[in-house]
């Protein structure tokens, strides 16, 4: 194993064992709003898989650069919907109602 093998595992090690701790220790209460704010940081994620494809050398560089493109699009995409699902919640029982029928593509909305 190379010395810098060996660095970035550790460094990789260190991270999840401090992410790991950081997040524990977050009330539930702001989990959601935790995980909404970071959707800036998946975006960062997702510009740095597409940094890393543009080195890539081999098929199998290629690959695992579109699978982290994939999983890190997905990020953000889910960090979107729990957001906007966050916010649902706050909006008054009516307006709920309003925005239910238009998706189901309803031209009348019952009270």
């Amino acid at each position: 194993m190379s010395s810098e093998f060996v660095t970035d595992l550790t460094i990789f090690v260190l991270s999840l064992l401090v992410g790991f701790e950081v997040i524990s220790k977050v009330p539930t209460t702001l989990h959601t709003p935790l995980m909404s704010a970071a959707n800036s940081i998946h975006g960062i994620v997702l510009a740095g898989t597409i940094l890393i494809a543009a080195t890539a050398s081999d098929l199998v560089g290629y690959v695992i650069a579109f699978v982290a493109c994939v999983f890190a699009a997905m990020n953000v995409v889910g960090g979107y919907v729990v957001t906007d699902r966050m916010l649902e919640m706050f909006k008054p029982p009516a307006a709920r109602k309003v925005r239910q029928a238009a998706a189901n593509g309803s031209a009348e909305v019952t009270r």
